[in-house]
């Protein structure tokens, strides 16, 4: 993207970064505050939720990213960031016009059968508009708005605050990487023929899945900021939390392999557990996945390493957990530092390695999945730590975390353990790598 016109406009990015400096600045002297005048970290973690979302955009979506991973923030700052909301007002038909213009010429309008003025749904990057093709297929036309590169950029910079903040408050972790991922992650979903890319992949990966309906990119009607696909009809997911035990058990097992199908076949996560991104169809027989600027390619030595992790646990060996931390980019774990990991493992793992039909977790809400967890390894690592965790951890993590958190609402009861042995079924790193190979270079994506 470094020749994007957009990335790099000074004037966007000053103004951008005078906004958010002078938000995440007030949060900080409220730290200070904080620690000079007493006051708890429940007002600093509502001061920074205000700050961020006041800056509106790229940050305010990162903030929302990390309080969706449960091991990078401490509850009180993780339950204030998650309140923050990423719709912000759609820009108005002006905007779209010139926008349209930009993307695909003066003649835009003369390319689609209709075009609906106004917004069907807007975000914290972009907003969509439901069109038709000239032959009159429904479609989606999600529309960046202007100055997000630069944005991104600016706020970039700016999450050196944002990251003092959570060393100072914590120290139990040291987030460098996390955020480095996570930025990286932010970036390419600015890459609009990146997420046509990858919408291609998931069609691929998971057409053997009938149950699942992956959306069909238009690459005439599409550029670089404007992503036009299928318009997808279903039902929100809370729909179905009051249906029968048996469709809501179906629905579970669909998400199963939604998710688990590409990562232990090709390496390939969705990383944004958002529940909005999953559509039921029918009376609970089908699912159509969404948003694919979120995905995370993995070598096949990192999903090698989720394998042989499992297996050490089962065997309660904390040489092969450590022999599977380096290979997900642990470093300079001493034995006690394992043992706390495994604090964490032990409770990801937990439901793929109980051999019965069973709920995810007994007695715990959505929104708490995986709090009380962390925070006793947080606990820990204050004692034996820090640690830093590698950045490609980060958004299997986190995908893990939102899936748990759906079958949590669904009250699912499935033997999650035979699910996995069988998503693993075969299983080899060398295979898994060809595998993956073959599908990006047929959709012209790269697996850096």
């Amino acid at each position: 993207m470094t020749d994007d016109p957009e990335r790099n406009r000074f004037s966007a990015r000053l103004g951008r970064a005078a906004k958010v400096g002078t938000n995440l600045s007030g949060a900080a002297l409220q730290f200070g505050a904080n620690r000079v005048f007493g006051g708890g970290d429940e007002k600093l973690a509502g001061a920074l939720a205000a700050a961020l979302g006041n800056t509106k955009g790229p940050l305010m979506k990162v903030a929302q990213m990390v309080s969706t991973i449960p091991d990078f923030l401490p509850p009180e700052y993780a339950k204030e960031l998650a309140q923050l909301q990423a719709h912000a007002p759609a820009m108005g038909w002006p905007f779209v016009k010139r926008r349209m213009r930009a993307e695909l010429g003066p003649d835009w309008q003369s390319k689609f059968g209709s075009f609906e003025k106004e917004a069907a749904h807007a975000a914290s990057l972009g907003q969509v508009h439901k069109a038709t093709t000239l032959n009159g297929e429904p479609i989606a036309c999600k529309l960046q708005y202007p100055d997000m590169s630069s944005a991104v950029e600016s706020d970039v910079n700016q999450l050196g605050t944002l990251l003092g903040l959570f060393k100072r408050m914590d120290g139990s972790i040291d987030p460098t990487e996390m955020v480095g991922e996570i930025t990286d992650r932010l970036r390419e979903e600015l890459d609009y023929e990146r997420e046509r890319k990858a919408m291609r992949l998931y069609g691929q990966m998971l057409a053997e899945k009938d149950f699942v309906t992956v959306p069909k990119p238009f690459d005439d009607l599409s550029s670089g900021r404007l992503l036009s696909m299928s318009w997808m009809d279903g039902k929100p997911l809370h729909q179905f939390e009051d249906a029968p035990q048996d469709t809501r058990n179906q629905i579970a097992e669909m998400l199963f392999w939604t998710w688990w199908h590409p990562m232990n076949r090709y390496g390939v996560i969705h990383g944004d557990p958002h529940l909005g991104n999953y559509q039921i169809t029918g009376d609970g027989s089908g699912i159509n996945l969404l948003d694919f600027g979120c995905i995370r390619i993995f070598p096949a030595s990192f999903v090698d390493g989720v394998v042989k992790l499992r297996e050490a646990i089962r065997k309660d060996d904390l040489d092969g957990c450590m022999e599977a931390y380096e290979i997900w980019g642990f470093k300079g774990l001493t034995r006690e530092l394992g043992e706390v990991l495994n604090v964490w493992a032990n409770f990801i793992y937990g439901p793929i390695l109980d051999d019965r039909v069973r709920p995810i977790a007994d007695g715990v809400s959505p929104g708490e999945y995986g709090r009380k967890e962390a925070f006793q390894v947080r606990k820990l690592l204050k004692e034996r730590g820090p640690v830093t965790i590698p950045a490609e951890f980060v958004f299997m993590d986190r995908a893990a975390i939102g899936l748990g958190a759906a079958y949590l609402r669904l009250g699912a009861e499935l033997n999650y353990c035979r699910l996995f042995e069988e998503s693993i079924e075969g299983f080899s790193a060398d295979a898994l790598a060809q595998r993956q190979a073959e599908v990006l270079a047929d959709v012209g994506l790269s697996a850096s």
